[in-house]
């Protein structure tokens, strides 16, 4: 699924291999997603939990998708410490502070990997007893699950490729990208 990264933006980083899933691609997924979620939830008010710093952009475009509404808080949760693999454990860096018992939560990550991420932070916000709880991610890599996980919204499902860009980084690098990319090998260890 090899495309451009916008059809009249800015050129391709020079450190990217090739684009997954391109500028207007991802404008369009979130607009279905922005149905698909008022399907669900209809005028409900929800509350938005993003793992970030990896989610910050996909929640940021996907809650203006919504009529709802809006709480939103953050969570702040590691595994990949400028790795291409996730390093194991789920460690919280930053809770949430909303209070979430009775409430609709949305939980918005930017990929499901392996799976333990999500597994991990939805255990965590079950404890407080909410309403409802679903989740919802950008990107899907299927082969990668370790946990039996899936998402109840998916953007687009990936292959088994390391991606950057749209909020997604490589140590820090590369989330102000427009699209989705892979990343060359040779500054992969950079």
């Amino acid at each position: 699924m090899s495309a451009s990264p916008t059809s009249h933006g800015p050129a391709l980083h020079p450190h990217v291999e090739a684009v997954l899933v391109n500028e207007a691609q991802i404008r369009r997924r979130i607009a279905e997603l922005g149905h698909e979620l008022r399907a669900v939830y209809g005028d409900e008010e929800l509350t938005l939990i993003s793992i970030i710093n990896g989610a910050i952009v996909f929640t940021a475009d996907l809650l203006r998708e919504l009529a709802n509404p809006i709480r939103l808080d953050c969570i702040r949760i590691s595994s990949y410490r400028d790795a291409v693999e996730s390093r194991g454990v789920p460690q919280v860096v930053s809770k949430f502070t909303l209070d979430i018992a009775n409430r609709h939560v949305l939980v918005i990550d930017d990929i499901l990997d392996t799976g333990k991420t999500l597994e991990f932070v939805t255990r965590m916000i079950r404890e407080h007893r909410p309403a409802s709880l679903r989740t919802c991610v950008l990107l899907d890599k299927k082969e990668r699950r370790a946990v039996d996980f899936e998402a109840d919204f998916v953007g687009f499902s990936i292959p088994d490729q390391f991606v950057i860009g749209y909020g997604l980084d490589f140590a820090e690098r590369y989330r102000n990208l427009r699209y989705i990319g892979t990343l060359k090998p040779k500054f992969q260890n950079a």
